[in-house]
């Protein structure tokens, strides 16, 4: 494999390009050890060296500490894996050894995303997030059946008594516009008429 770039970053990080557009983290320490040169080469072995001994290790333990700061999907831990400069199959690796572990559930983050945002989101909203943090979206539906029990009506009453909503003294336009920030959260337009009285 030959090495076409080695781009120098901060405190002794290298990104090294190979061939083919594959590019991966390493230290210059490291890559002094394989002698890695632009326009050098790695040998299979070297590669598969630096994969288990380096890179495979060093983004097991990037995975461990990115989860410790805070529950994430997997999506979301790919996406900071890829972030780091990792490739693919060493993102993948990572990811298979802290599902192994447990460290990652999308059900179990949809379920806990549900039951600590049930009271502010709508059932859609709730989807609509977990759906934007990668969740499958069989799993956000398992979860929003074992988890959902947010009662549409009292949320939309608190958010109408949070937006001062009176029936009787408010204009039309006015009732249009309460309207259409409910419709914008996700609650069903008959649910919204039926509070809202209208």
């Amino acid at each position: 494999m030959q090495i076409q770039e080695i781009i120098r970053g901060k405190k002794g990080k290298l990104t090294i390009r190979l061939e083919g557009g594959l590019s991966f983290p390493i230290y210059e320490k490291e890559a002094a050890k394989y002698r890695m040169t632009e326009g050098g080469t790695l040998s299979d072995q070297e590669w598969n060296e630096i994969c288990t001994e380096i890179l495979e290790k060093r983004a097991k333990r990037r995975a461990l500490y990115i989860l410790q700061r805070m529950e994430r999907t997997e999506y979301q831990l790919r996406q900071k894996l890829q972030e780091n400069g990792y490739p693919e199959e060493i993102v993948q690796c990572a990811i298979d050894y802290v599902k192994s572990f447990h460290y990652v559930d999308d059900y179990r983050y949809a379920c806990t995303y549900i039951r600590y945002h049930q009271t502010e989101k709508s059932r859609l909203q709730l989807k609509m997030k977990l759906y934007e943090r990668g969740v499958a979206s069989d799993l956000i539906e398992q979860a929003l059946e074992d988890e959902y029990s947010g009662e549409e009506e009292q949320l939309i009453d608190r958010l109408l008594e949070k937006k001062h909503y009176d029936a009787e003294t408010m204009d039309q336009k006015e009732k249009q516009r309460i309207y259409q920030y409910l419709m914008r959260r996700g609650f069903r337009p008959e649910t919204i008429r039926h509070r809202m009285g209208i």
